[in-house]
């Protein structure tokens, strides 16, 4: 009896050992697939950031088209709830997405939405892209000499002047512009998040040609974790510091020159931030200097990259 009841002990202990190291495996895997699953979603945030870059769309086109390539046809109800974004809205982007031949709908009730193969998506936009560029180029020369000779101007402005650009990729694409164009100093004032976004636009190739033309390109961020010091050095601006910053909004400016000044950016929605975004730009002299005053005394007391990596 003494035997038995020892064998029994042991298998007990066996046992719970068996399940403990049953539940710490599963912990384990869970981990894994959480870990492999944040991956695969920011993969994905990813491709529809060059999607929505190279086709000229908003992030949310990009968003709906991929979830109808993952979904395969599906009513535009039914994809708004599963995206839980507003069906009106969603409504909206597919007959955005039906005029430039990104999706299809059938013939069916209710109407499927179903999205176009992406090899034919980017060939048609690449022929419509061809189009367009060649008729601007036929058409140039005598649309500039027409206006020439019939609405002669002698009107010259030296008033500054500003407009608003709202859209994320819009205002992306005036600090492309700004940084082409510059000669001098630019600051890039901006959250981290921020300065994730524009990685995936041609600002880092603009900085390039700004550094051939005798500018330079100060970038200034707020990272609280080392881990992303390299992403921001990936970036390319000629240099880069780390401070605490005055907002949660963007400056870019170039001195004597202009401006692009943004409030709060990115809130707790990525697609509602993108579609608030908006940005003042100006070339007023002395609203400019004064904002590169701030982002030089803020460069000032920054830290430089290698100076936190140590």
């Amino acid at each position: 009896m003494a035997y038995t009841s020892s064998r029994l002990t042991s298998f007990r202990s066996l046992n719970d050992m068996i399940e403990q190291e049953s539940v710490e495996l599963s912990t384990i895997l869970e981990k894994d697939e959480i870990e492999i699953s944040t991956a695969t979603a920011q993969k994905v945030v990813e491709i529809e950031q060059e999607i929505a870059k190279v086709l000229d769309l908003d992030d949310l086109d990009a968003h709906i088209y991929l979830n109808l390539l993952r979904m395969g046809p599906v009513t535009a109800s039914a994809l708004a709830r599963e995206l839980h974004i507003d069906r009106t809205k969603a409504y909206r982007t597919i007959d955005k997405l039906l005029n430039l031949r990104i999706v299809s709908t059938t013939f069916s009730k209710p109407k499927l939405c179903v999205a176009n193969k992406p090899e034919d998506v980017l060939k048609n936009v690449l022929e419509n892209k061809e189009s367009q560029v060649k008729r601007i180029r036929s058409a140039k020369d005598h649309i500039l000499r027409c206006i020439d000779e019939t609405i002669p101007s002698n009107y010259s402005s030296n008033l500054p002047t500003f407009h608003i650009t709202q859209g994320t990729h819009n205002i992306y694409s005036d600090v492309e512009k700004l940084i082409e164009n510059a000669k001098g100093i630019v600051y890039i004032v901006t959250t981290l998040k921020d300065l994730s976004k524009m990685y995936h636009t041609n600002i880092p190739e603009k900085i390039k040609i700004c550094e051939k033309n005798g500018g330079q390109v100060r970038l200034l961020t707020d990272v609280s974790n080392k881990e992303h010091l390299p992403f921001v050095s990936r970036f390319g601006a000629t240099e880069a510091r780390i401070g605490k910053l005055s907002s949660k909004g963007r400056m870019v400016v170039e001195q004597e020159s202009q401006m692009i000044m943004s409030d709060i950016v990115w809130g707790d929605s990525d697609q509602t931030s993108i579609e608030s975004d908006y940005a003042i730009c100006t070339n007023s002299t002395e609203m400019v200097n004064n904002i590169f005053i701030l982002s030089n005394l803020l460069w000032e007391n920054s830290k430089t990259l290698k100076k936190l990596s140590k």
